[in-house]
């Protein structure tokens, strides 16, 4: 995830994709991590088991996920609004873009890479500063393993969506531990604790939305508040039949003391793509 926040603060929001690469250092936490189950304010040993279950099943399902998002590619609207009083909008830009979000792990430890190739270009107002935010969708990482010290993950309660079981957890930072979402600022990286709630369909192990928030405000950096909600939704592909969890959108909430920003990302038309190989062995055909 990458926010590129207005010159006047000279700040860059990086998480998710460039914090793969240069994780910030992990202390190891005091004593085990423990997950207790909260329903209706009292703690069931059943749904705690449940759920741990669940929550595991859903860290193997994100390795997937991050697989697959290589195999496919979609349309990406973007767009980027000025928020005024009563958060009614004062200015907005729409721009559109082929997306893709790629996965290696080559070097031993999971890197991601955004491609967005132009497909509409907005006007600019170059009177206008504008927040530019990337990979939100990839913020599945807070629960991917290599972050599994860094947060407590509260299973909060069960509902039904569209007639599946879905589980709620929430989940906050533990202090010193290795965060997938920091600041940069000037050249340095402040690690940004991150608090929120996941929802995640019980059958599949799919992530269907989160939605993040800071822990506390870092207004000495010139940030007051940052919320984001990302939900993801299935996606049918044929020949061969397969379907896949993607993102469908992307909604960040910028604040500083004197000014308030939200980006919207809609992400449509996924397809799938395949290299095809052409081998010339340099002989003559019959």
């Amino acid at each position: 995830m990458k926010v590129l926040l207005p010159s006047f603060l000279l700040a860059t929001f990086l998480a998710a994709i460039l914090a793969c690469a240069a994780p910030l250092p992990a202390q190891e936490p005091a004593g085990t991590q423990t997950v207790a189950a909260v329903t209706a304010g009292s703690e069931d040993l059943t749904f705690r088991a449940r759920a741990n279950g669940v929550i595991i099943h859903a860290r193997k399902v994100i390795d997937a996920f991050f697989e697959q998002t290589s195999n496919v590619v979609c349309t990406e609207n973007v767009s980027q609004t000025v928020v005024g009083k009563n958060n009614k909008p004062v200015y907005r830009e729409e721009s559109v873009f082929e997306y893709q979000l790629q996965s290696s792990t080559r070097t031993g430890s999971l890197r991601l890479t955004e491609t967005r190739d132009p497909v509409k270009a907005a006007f600019r107002d170059p009177y206008r500063t504008l927040l530019i935010t990337n990979g939100f969708a990839s913020l599945l990482l807070i629960l991917h393993e290599n972050y599994e010290a860094s947060y407590v993950f509260e299973p909060f309660s069960e509902d039904t969506v569209d007639g599946r079981p879905v589980l709620q957890v929430h989940f906050k930072p533990i202090a010193g531990a290795s965060s997938p979402a920091a600041v940069q600022l000037e050249g340095r990286n402040y690690a940004l604790q991150l608090k929120g709630a996941i929802w995640i369909d019980e059958e599949s192990g799919a992530i269907m939305k989160l939605i993040s928030s800071l822990e506390s405000s870092l207004e000495d950096l010139g940030l007051r508040e940052l919320r984001s909600e990302i939900r993801y939704s299935v996606v049918q592909f044929h020949a061969p039949e397969e379907s896949y969890w993607m993102p469908a959108s992307a909604v960040i909430d910028l604040e500083t003391p004197k000014q308030h920003w939200r980006n919207v990302h809609r992400f449509t038309a996924y397809r799938r793509f395949r290299a095809t190989i052409q081998v010339d062995m340099g002989g003559k055909q019959p």
